[in-house]
């Protein structure tokens, strides 16, 4: 049998930025947290290579071209991936890729890294209470964090094409890394990215690739920029809500502080100026939750599906849950067995805001509330029932939060008409979100720009 010649190496290098926070897990919890984010040995944030192999091999669907490329394991038969991938590593301030065992003490940038945000989630069901095993806590890399890796190929030379398609799969709306993607983490946009195609039969190619350092900290004169042809199709509808705050609105952090009870939940992202300045963190972003929305809407697909059906509390027939067609098939279900259980159809993005300007030291932007219950009979205040809540103010901030949503999905007239009602509940103040509802918080006015997908279909 004729022994094939893989003479041929694609080798590409990818700078990628957080667009959301980041949560790739270990599986692993401390006395802190319930989940744990992935870190090196200097105790840094990465991204493994088998989390970015798994969702670049996932993204050119089922198809020869997965196993000719990525191979695959069946019993006694397989074939290995002719793609290399490195694991993604972090970028310092300056840009640089810490790869390697750091000796040397951290820089204040790096520094902010030893201790993560950590995200509180608490599951709502339909009587607005917390479900049973619906709270925990989870820890996130900051959005704006900047991440290296390289991908190398080795190719008889007829396959360079199928390589390409798989790098420009990077660059689409959908790839998301790490866990939570449902939930707002994970978004990812592409900084840099060059490219280099060798051909080892030839002797400057190879001298060429001799010289490459296999440490991401080094660079290599090889590489040149790359430009995608078509920056990856995907059939997923595209809606973006621009919205505006018709007052106040309150995403709680569920703890206190100095000033109040009840406090706006915020937190510190990376903001990037050009390679001189290059990066810096900035503390207090406001930040706008995608389980927020998500838990909403699926409270309100649940009402406009059961309308749409004609089902209702008082027949018996009206469905809520993981008991509702509608609710299942957008975010998915986390109740039954194995062949029950699945992912939601619906991503969302976290929003954050840049922080509060301060006068004397504090947000110019929130405003505290007092509260009182009082006694209908004496008059006087009702024991432990005084209480204070730190809420945002910020009625000319519009913001945008962008949804894609599977057109497999969409193909169900009644599930499309159903989430399309539900946006344009938020867009008409008629569904608010975050906290304090009840109390006339979160009430947000805008406009949707709806049903496109990146193949252009309606």
């Amino acid at each position: 049998m004729k022994q094939t010649r893989y003479n041929k190496h694609y080798l590409t290098r990818v700078v990628i930025e957080a667009a959301t926070p980041l949560a790739v897990g270990t599986g692993g919890k401390d006395v802190l947290t319930d989940a744990l984010v992935a870190r090196d040995l200097n105790g840094l944030p990465y991204i493994p290579g088998s989390s970015i192999a798994g969702v670049l091999r996932h993204s050119i669907g089922d198809n020869n071209d997965k196993e000719s490329i990525f191979g695959f394991q069946e019993r006694d038969k397989g074939r290995g991936s002719r793609i290399i991938f490195t694991d993604a590593v972090l970028l310092d301030a300056n840009g640089e890729a810490q790869d390697g065992l750091k000796t040397a003490e951290k820089s204040d940038f790096l520094s902010n890294y030893d201790a993560l945000p950590i995200r509180q989630h608490v599951r709502i069901n339909e009587l607005g209470s917390t479900d049973k095993g619906g709270k925990f806590d989870e820890q996130v890399v900051y959005q704006g964090s900047r991440f290296v890796f390289e991908l190398e190929m080795v190719d008889d030379g007829d396959n360079e094409s199928r390589f390409l398609e798989v790098l420009d799969n990077i660059y689409t709306q959908l790839f998301r890394l790490g866990g939570g993607t449902r939930c707002g983490f994970g978004a990812m946009k592409v900084v840099d990215v060059t490219y280099r195609s060798l051909d080892l039969n030839q002797s400057e190619d190879l001298d060429l690739y001799i010289s490459k350092s296999s440490s991401l900290k080094q660079t290599w004169e090889g590489y040149k920029t790359y430009s995608p042809s078509n920056k990856g199709k995907h059939p997923w509808h595209e809606y973006v809500l621009e919205l505006q705050p018709l007052d106040f609105f309150l995403f709680s952090s569920g703890f206190n502080d100095d000033d109040a009870d009840i406090t706006p939940v915020t937190e510190s992202y990376v903001e990037w100026k050009g390679k001189i300045d290059g990066g810096h963190f900035v503390n207090n972003g406001v930040l706008i939750p995608a389980t927020s929305f998500k838990g909403a809407l699926a409270h309100r697909v649940a009402y406009h599906w059961n309308k749409i059906k004609g089902y209702t509390a008082e027949s018996g027939n009206g469905k809520v849950g993981d008991d509702n067609e509608a609710v299942v098939a957008l975010f998915g279900s986390s109740s039954g067995n194995y062949d029950t259980i699945s992912r939601g159809n619906v991503l969302l993005s976290d929003i954050i805001l840049e922080p509060s300007a301060t006068e004397q030291g504090k947000l110019r932007d929130n405003k505290i509330f007092n509260h009182v219950t009082i006694d209908r009979i004496t008059g006087g205040t009702i024991d432990g029932h005084l209480f204070t809540e730190k809420v945002t103010h910020r009625p000319q901030q519009s913001f945008k939060e962008v949804l894609y949503v599977n057109a497999e999905v969409m193909k169900d007239a009644d599930i499309k008409l159903a989430l399309e009602r539900s946006l344009q509940d938020i867009c008409d103040g008629l569904l608010p979100l975050g906290g304090g509802t009840n109390r006339g918080h979160g009430i947000f006015t805008g406009s949707i720009i709806k049903g496109i997908d990146r193949n252009g279909n309606q």
